[in-house]
């Protein structure tokens, strides 16, 4: 099969029909002016948009998901920088444990994990509150801004630091003003790979949210356990319309061949 044959055209375009068919059905039932999911065969009706704007709890737990996707996305990437330098940098004892320590939290099932925040935060009385969902979030995305900061980390090339350093710069100036640069593709994306992480996180955070911080995917679990109209189909279209217009804005402003594969040699 040639690489720009009609087979591989074909199989190309069979992939992601079958990638993105799920989403374009989501978003086709969301337009149903029906009381049940169905497709829109009578045609197209706003309803279910104008009822988001009648439930706030979508729109409360919305920007919960957003404030704590953001904020454990920055600790995880704060966390991450360092760790991944360290790694990419050094051979010092212990190196591999703690490389697998910071990748543990992608080998433990999501509801263990829940079950033992669970646990722990009632002991330290955090159970319930937002700064112990915030901590729960960053254990849990870490492993995602690591790999992808640690990828930019082994390909820095140490002589452009040290001539900065021999041309008089400090520590911490070679830090901010060569290191942080160089590893900025693999900052942001890991950061953007965090965030999607967080707020998509489900059965984790099931067992570690209280009623006055649900996210917006545990409130969507919530709501489909008791009711089967498209209200959730409304709320997933905006969802995908919001991911669409970032990855547009990020893709005009940066390049995403630039975030998730890295600056090239260009």
């Amino acid at each position: 099969m040639s690489r720009n044959g009609p087979l591989a055209i074909a199989f190309h375009v069979l992939f992601v029909t079958f990638m993105l068919a799920p989403l374009g059905i989501v978003c086709l039932v969301a337009f149903t002016p029906e009381g049940y999911l169905s497709m829109p065969t009578h045609g197209f009706s706003l309803r279910w948009f104008r009822q988001i704007l009648e439930y706030p709890e979508f729109i409360s737990a919305f920007w919960v998901s957003i404030w704590l996707g953001a904020l454990s996305s920055t600790i995880a990437v704060a966390l991450a920088i360092p760790s991944a330098l360290a790694i990419a940098r050094y051979r010092f004892p212990g190196r591999e444990a703690l490389t697998t320590l910071f990748m543990s939290p992608l080998m433990v099932p999501p509801v263990v994990l829940g079950i033992a925040f669970l646990r722990f935060f009632t002991q330290i009385r955090l159970a319930g509150t937002f700064t112990g969902l915030v901590l729960s979030h960053v254990i849990v995305i870490i492993p995602f801004a690591l790999r992808l900061i640690l990828a930019s980390s082994y390909g820095i090339d140490t002589r452009i630091e040290h001539a900065a350093t021999s041309l008089g710069a400090g520590a911490a100036t070679v830090f901010r003003r060569v290191t942080v640069p160089l590893i900025l593709p693999g900052v942001v994306s890991g950061w953007m790979l965090a965030f999607i992480n967080s707020f998509d996180e489900v059965t984790m955070t099931v067992f570690v949210a209280s009623p006055a911080t649900v996210t917006l995917p545990v409130r969507m679990f919530l709501y489909i356990q008791d009711n089967i109209d498209p209200l959730i189909a409304s709320v997933s279209a905006c969802l995908i319309a919001l991911t669409a217009v970032m990855l547009l804005v990020l893709d005009r402003v940066f390049g995403l061949d630039r975030l998730f594969v890295g600056a090239g040699k260009g």
